[in-house]
C-alpha cells in the first residue's frame, strides 16, 4: 500500500522519527470510480420521484411489526417473485390466466397481445419500484401479465362477473381468500394501478364495450369489502377512483380531502400532542361514537371527540400498519393514516384505555385481548416522522390540548371524576354528604338549646 523510510533525529541518539509515505493503491483506486460510475442497485434514483409508490419496508419497521408487510400465501410483483413457499397460488395464476385468454379468444385477441401492450409500459412500472429490480424484460413482462390477469380474474370471480369453476380451490376453501384480504393490500406486494387498468381494458369481457359492467375500481373495492366492512352503499362513490396499485387505492376510499385542513404558516398556533384517554376524562373530555363513513373522520366539539367505529382485526391491523408504512416512504403522498395512527397512539396509555373506546363502540376488537389492542396501536405509532403542526388533525389536537390545560375544566371534571363516576361513588359522596348535614344539624341543635336555655 505504501512504503516507509527512517531518519535518525542526530549522531549519538538512540531515538529515531520515522516518517511514513503512503502511497494509493491502484487496484482500489480503480474499482472506487467504478462504483461512482455505476447507478445504484438498490435504492435507485426513483425512489425520491413522486412516481415511485412500491417500497421496500425500512427495517426499523420490520423490527417492529415483523411479518405484516411479507405475503403469507401470493406474490404479486418482483419483491417476493419465485419465493418457494409461495409456490401453490403461483401455479393456480396460470389457471386464471388460460381461464381469461380462452374469452379473449372470441375478440381475437391473444397472450402476445397482452405481453405487447406491458412491454409498452415497461419502463415506466419499473420506475415504480424503489428498487433496481433483478428481471430482464421478459421475465419482469410476464410477471407483469401474469400477476395481473390474475388480480382481475379473480375480482370478476367474486364479483359474479364471470362464472367460477365448482372446483376453483380458491373458492371452495375459504381460508384461502382470508388471506388474499392481507396479501393484496400489502406495500411490498403491489403492482402498478395502470398495469391493471391496461391489462382490464384489453381483457373486457365481449359485450362491454357497448354495455360497459363495473369499473376496475368498482371491483378492486367491492372485494375488499367484506374484509374492512365498510358502510353499505360506499362504493358506487369511488367508481372512478385511481390509485397508485391497490394499497394506494383501498386507502384514498377512506380519506375526506374536504375535512378540515391545518391552517397557513401565517396564522398557525403550534399543535400539542394530547392525553391518554383516562387523563383526557379526568379533564372532562367525553369521547362518543361519531358518524361518518371513515374512521378518520374526528371531530371535536363543545368537549367531546367523535370518532367513527373502527374495528380492528386481523386484516384491519395489517392494513393500517403497511398505509402507515407506505405514508412514510412515498414523497407525494398525504399523511392522513399516519395521523391517525398518531391520534391513536396519543389516546391509548393502557387496556384500560382501550377498554374504555370498546365500551363507547368507537372500537370493535376482534383482533385478542384490550391488551393486545394497546400494545398494536402503541406499536402502530413507533417510528414514524409525523409532523403535528402540518396533519389533517392539527385544529383538534389544538383545540383539545387547550380544553385539557384549562383550569376550571379540569377541577370541576376531577370533582365529578371522582365522586359521580361510578353509582358506589355517587351514594358514597351522598351518604357523607347527608352525614355532614346532620353532623351540622345536630351541632345547631345543641347550641341552640343551650342557648335557650
Amino acid at each position: 500500500m505504501g512504503s516507509n523510510f527512517t531518519e535518525e533525529e542526530g549522531e549519538g541518539h538512540d531515538h529515531h522519527h520515522v516518517i511514513q509515505i503512503w502511497e494509493v493503491n491502484r487496484d482500489r483506486l480503480k474499482l472506487m470510480h467504478q462504483k461512482i460510475s455505476n447507478p445504484p442497485r438498490i435504492l435507485t434514483n426513483s425512489a425520491a420521484k413522486t412516481s415511485c409508490c412500491i417500497f421496500r419496508v425500512p427495517q426499523s419497521f420490520m423490527d417492529i411489526n415483523g411479518k405484516s408487510y411479507q405475503p403469507h400465501i401470493v406474490s404479486i410483483g418482483p419483491y417476493y417473485y419465485g419465493q418457494p413457499n409461495l409456490k401453490m397460488i403461483e401455479e393456480h395464476k396460470w389457471i386464471y390466466l388460460g381461464n381469461l385468454l380462452s374469452r379473449l379468444q372470441i375478440k381475437g385477441l391473444y397472450l402476445e397481445d397482452l405481453l405487447k401492450a406491458i412491454k409498452a409500459l415497461e419502463m415506466e412500472a419499473r420506475e415504480c419500484y424503489s428498487e433496481t429490480i433483478q428481471l430482464d424484460t421478459d421475465e419482469f413482462v410476464e410477471m407483469m401479465v401474469l400477476d395481473g390477469c390474475f388480480i382481475i380474474e379473480l375480482f370478476r370471480k367474486v364479483a359474479d362477473v364471470v362464472q367460477v369453476e365448482a372446483d376453483d380451490p380458491i373458492f371452495t376453501m375459504q381460508w384461502i381468500i382470508t388471506f388474499f384480504y392481507r396479501d393484496l393490500l400489502r406495500l411490498e406486494n403491489q403492482i402498478p394501478f395502470f398495469i391493471l387498468e391496461r391489462l382490464f381494458d384489453l381483457s373486457r369481457i365481449p359485450g362491454e364495450d357497448e354495455n360497459p359492467g363495473p369499473t376496475l375500481s368498482t371491483l378492486a373495492l367491492n372485494f375488499f369489502d367484506y374484509a374492512l366492512q365498510r358502510p353499505h352503499g360506499f362504493i358506487a362513490k369511488y367508481s372512478n377512483l385511481k390509485g397508485r396499485h391497490l394499497l394506494d387505492l383501498v386507502r384514498l376510499s377512506y380519506i375526506d380531502f374536504d375535512q378540515s385542513q391545518p391552517p397557513g404558516d401565517d396564522d398557525r398556533t403550534p399543535s400539542h400532542i394530547i392525553q391518554c384517554v383516562s387523563k383526557l376524562r379526568r379533564a372532562g373530555i367525553k369521547l362518543m361514537q361519531g358518524k361518518a363513513d371513515s374512521f378518520l373522520v374526528v371531530k371535536f366539539k363543545g368537549g367531546v371527540i367523535e370518532m367513527p367505529t373502527i374495528t380492528i382485526d386481523d386484516t384491519m391491523s395489517s392494513f393500517l400498519i403497511n398505509c402507515v408504512a407506505y405514508e412514510q416512504c412515498h414523497n407525494g403522498s398525504s399523511k392522513h393514516f399516519t395521523t391517525y395512527a398518531t391520534f391513536l397512539d396519543c389516546l391509548v396509555n393502557t387496556y384500560r384505555d382501550v377498554e374504555y373506546l370498546c365500551d363507547r363502540s368507537i372500537i370493535e376488537n376482534y383482533f385478542g385481548t384490550d391488551a393486545e389492542v394497546a400494545r398494536f396501536i402503541n406499536n402502530l405509532g413507533k417510528e414514524v416522522a409525523f409532523d403535528i403542526d402540518k396533519c389533517y388533525l392539527a385544529k383538534l389536537f389544538n383545540d383539545v390540548n387547550h380544553y385539557y390545560k384549562n383550569s376550571w375544566h379540569v377541577q370541576w371534571a376531577g370533582f365529578k371524576y371522582t365522586y359521580f363516576d361510578t353509582p358506589w361513588s355517587f351514594i358514597s359522596a351522598f351518604a357523607a354528604l347527608v352525614l355532614l348535614l346532620l353532623t351540622v344539624a345536630q351541632t345547631f341543635y345543641t347550641i341552640y338549646g343551650s342557648y335557650r336555655r
